[in-house]
Formats: C-alpha cells, sequence, structure tokens
C-alpha cells in the first residue's frame, strides 16, 4: 500500500508540480528520500505538529529534527539541506548577471544571499569602474555594528578586490527591513572610511525576508551611483 502511494504521489508531482500539495503531502514527499521503506506520513503529520509549519521544520536544527519521532539523522540532514540548497539556486541565477548597472540591480544581486539565514550576516559587493562585479564576499555574522564588521574590515577587503566602489548588505533576520540607528551610524563611519582610500559605498541594502531598504533611496547616503 505505502508502495503504492509512494508511486502515485510522485508521478502527481511530476505532472501537477507542487501547487496543488498539502504541506504534509509536501513532506511527505521529501521524506521519501530519507526513509525509503515506512510510511512517511505519521513523520511529516509529527514534524509540522511540532514545529508549527513547514517553513519553521525547514528551519529547525537537525538536532531538534531528530527528536521528532519517525525523523532519523539522514532524514533531518535532507531537511536541512532544503532552504540553503535554495538558496544556492537564487544566487546562482543572479550571479549570471555581471554587470550592475543600477542599484535596483544591486540590490536583486544580494538579496538572494540572505535566504533562509537566521542570523545577521554582512555581505560586500565589489564593483568596479564599469559596474561590473569582482566579487561578494561575506564578511561578518552578528550585529551590523559589532567588531565583526568593523571598517577596517571593509576597508581592507574593498582594496584587497581592487574595488572603485562597494555595496554593503545585511539582514534583519526578525525584524523588519528598516535601517536601525546604529546601521544609520555604522553605515557612515564605514562610508568615511572608505572614502578616505578613494573608494565609494554606492549603498547599504537592509533585508528581511524578500524586502529590502537601500540607504541610498531612504536618503542616508548620498546618490553616487552609477559613478560619476
Amino acid at each position: 500500500m505505502h508502495e503504492g502511494h509512494r508511486q502515485r504521489l510522485k508521478k502527481r508531482f511530476l505532472e501537477e508540480g507542487l501547487d496543488g500539495f498539502t504541506d504534509v503531502q509536501a513532506l511527505e514527499l521529501l521524506l521519501f528520500y530519507a526513509i525509503p521503506r515506512a510510511d512517511t506520513n505519521p513523520a511529516a503529520h509529527a514534524l509540522l505538529e511540532h514545529f508549527g509549519s513547514l517553513s519553521q521544520v525547514l528551519e529547525a536544527d537537525p538536532g531538534e529534527l531528530t527528536k521528532v519521532p519517525g525523523v532519523g539523522e539522514s532524514a533531518a540532514l535532507l531537511l536541512h539541506l532544503v532552504p540553503q540548497l535554495g538558496r544556492m539556486y537564487m544566487v546562482d541565477r543572479t550571479s549570471a548577471a555581471q554587470v550592475l548597472p543600477t542599484l535596483e540591480s544591486c540590490a536583486q544581486y544580494l538579496v538572494p544571499r540572505f535566504f533562509g539565514r537566521k542570523t545577521e550576516t554582512v555581505f560586500l559587493l565589489c564593483l568596479d569602474a564599469k559596474c561590473k562585479v569582482i566579487s561578494c564576499k561575506k564578511i561578518g555574522e552578528g550585529n551590523v555594528n559589532s567588531t565583526s564588521i568593523s571598517v577596517r574590515k571593509v576597508v581592507e577587503t574593498a582594496l584587497r578586490e581592487g574595488a572603485s566602489a562597494v555595496v554593503l548588505g545585511h539582514n534583519h533576520p526578525s525584524g523588519i527591513a528598516v535601517p536601525s540607528p546604529e546601521d544609520i551610524e555604522t553605515t557612515l563611519r564605514v562610508a568615511e572610511g572608505l572614502n578616505s582610500v578613494d573608494i565609494r559605498l554606492a549603498d547599504h541594502i537592509v533585508v528581511a525576508d524578500d524586502d529590502y531598504v537601500s540607504m541610498v533611496q531612504s536618503k542616508y547616503l548620498p546618490d553616487i551611483y552609477p559613478f560619476q
């Protein structure tokens, strides 16, 4: 019976995609590949009951996942892999755009890098004088105004990459995409430090989920993009 159910669910997915699936059915299908013989329906129900939603299941720590009946190490690893693989997919799609002619295109390039992250993370997008991407590096985790994102670290990274300008990006995992007073203060210090070595801070974007706020567009920084 379970084998027939698996084949029917797989066939339905191939024909229709996940749009018509419930959260339980989507989890069932995914768990097929970590639990090859047992009925995965009870584990899918237990996961949703324990964590409250599909997103919380996929964002849960693997150690917590294995506390749910029917979920072993392999299943926990597979569930934990999904959002991170999704982030890699989204980053790969945007990375094809190697020239970023507007602030909006810079933001669109950066936003996917924060997908599924549960801690504050800071990225530095380095650009040459023609708005071409040189690199995009993770330079810290934690609060944007912490020692892990010092002005010195930003300046050293930009100099090492040979950047003419940079765009700073960080996320608010449990908040909204509005710069805090600390974000603004740090941004101004970073801009001053970069300016001292003739590198421009083109923008600083704050990301929350799929939303973002540009500090240039919000008038916290002057608009110097494209370069003049």
